[in-house]
């Protein structure tokens, strides 16, 4: 088949965590919503609603900066039961329409409806559809992109948010996605998009009419895969996750970040929503490993192999802060950072040989305490209780905290 006649869809909820949050509670409609941490706990901010972000509140940004730009703002902690129960409604509807969906987050994903039209219709008739059905079943609103591929059908979908509908056709790519700035490219972070500036290539079409041999040799790789992007070519597959070969959260900011104790509180997080993950799967893993990507689209990965196999919080975010600690300067700009462990395991395929000269009291006790904490998030939300914000480190005075 030609790549051209693909039919991607790309579904972004809109502020999901904050929207739902609004939908539960009809008070909280039209007010400026802003989930996250704590300010006392150096938290930062997960989701803000759309009246928030009029403040210049935005996802990633601390807490305490939020607070001082909407201090009228309701501030609310992450329920993350409830937003992945919410999730698993969304995907259900995405699966009825077809089996190729590959789940970005909890509230993105990717659909290829190309053989789906066969039994629903046009492609522009699915994702409106979808979106039909996430407003009369679930009461939220989502923003729907279509084009022939992934690069080309996320880049519509932020083309009318909230609540859009966006296409882009073969025919449209030089019309709708080369007048676009530079910045708006997979792979032109802050530094890639000031060195093509600087050259004079402020917009897609500008890089998309660029020698690509130039390209390569000023970039690397990454230059040749820019330059295929903005002539619209990204063969790249929507992959259904059949089998958990690892469990991993990732999160990318819409403003790059260099302070440690902030990227260290967004690894917390993470990581706690991935040993959930993996208790509820019935699953442990040996292997931690923590992602980070720089502004210019360099991307770093670092693991480590532990003993024995865990789900346990403690032992994988210890890794995870270590490998942080050991991999980054403070300071240098964060545009991606993710955790993932692998190496999985069901439940009931570990045999754990006991330490005879250690003791066991700590993990047990923290086998308990996630048992605990499991049974009453499932029975009550998924921040009925939850883990204090406990690093040291400097904050961004130098100060130790």
């Amino acid at each position: 088949m030609d790549a051209k006649q693909r039919a991607i869809i790309h579904i972004d909820m809109d502020a999901f965590y904050a929207a739902v949050e609004q939908r539960d509670n009809p008070e909280l409609q039209g007010k400026p919503v802003i989930i996250g941490g704590s300010v006392e706990s150096r938290g930062v901010v997960s989701t803000a609603s759309y009246e928030a972000r009029t403040y210049g509140v935005h996802s990633a940004m601390p807490m305490a900066e939020a607070h001082r730009l909407c201090p009228n703002g309701i501030y609310l902690p992450v329920d993350m039961q409830k937003y992945r129960r919410v999730s698993q409604q969304i995907m259900g509807i995405f699966h009825r329409f077809t089996p190729e969906v590959e789940a970005i987050s909890l509230d993105e994903a990717f659909l290829d409806v190309t053989a789906s039209q066969r039994l629903f219709g046009t492609a522009e008739e699915i994702g409106y559809a979808i979106k039909g059905l996430i407003k009369t079943e679930l009461h939220l609103t989502a923003s729907v992109g279509l084009s022939y591929n992934k690069f080309l059908a996320k880049l519509a979908s932020d083309m009318d948010k909230p609540d859009g509908f966006y296409k882009i056709a073969p025919e449209e790519l030089e019309a709708k996605v080369w007048p676009l700035p530079v910045r708006r490219m997979m792979g032109v972070g802050g530094k890639t998009a000031q060195l093509l500036e600087g050259m004079g290539v402020r917009t897609i079409g500008q890089l998309a009419n660029m020698n690509a041999g130039l390209l390569e040799h000023i970039l690397g790789k990454q230059g040749l895969v820019m330059h295929e992007v903005a002539n619209g070519m990204d063969n790249r597959p929507v992959e259904p996750v059949r089998e958990s070969k690892s469990v991993g959260r990732e999160t990318t900011f819409p403003q790059d970040i260099g302070e440690q104790y902030v990227l260290e509180t967004i690894l917390f997080t993470l990581a706690d929503d991935v040993c959930h993950t993996l208790r509820t799967s019935g699953l442990k893993g040996k292997t931690i490993s923590i992602k980070i990507r720089y502004p210019d689209f360099r991307s770093i990965t670092r693991a480590v192999t532990l003993d024995s196999y865990t789900a346990s919080f403690e032992p994988v975010f210890d890794a995870v802060q270590r490998l942080m600690r050991d991999n980054y300067q403070d300071g240098t700009p964060v545009r991606l950072i993710g955790v993932t462990v692998s190496s999985l395991k069901k439940d009931d395929e570990i045999i754990e040989q006991p330490d005879l000269f250690g003791d066991d009291s700590r993990k047990v006790r923290q086998q308990e305490l996630n048992r605990v904490m499991d049974k009453i998030n499932a029975r009550y939300g998924g921040d009925t209780v939850h883990r204090a914000r406990k690093l040291t480190g400097r904050d961004k005075n130098g100060e130790l905290f």
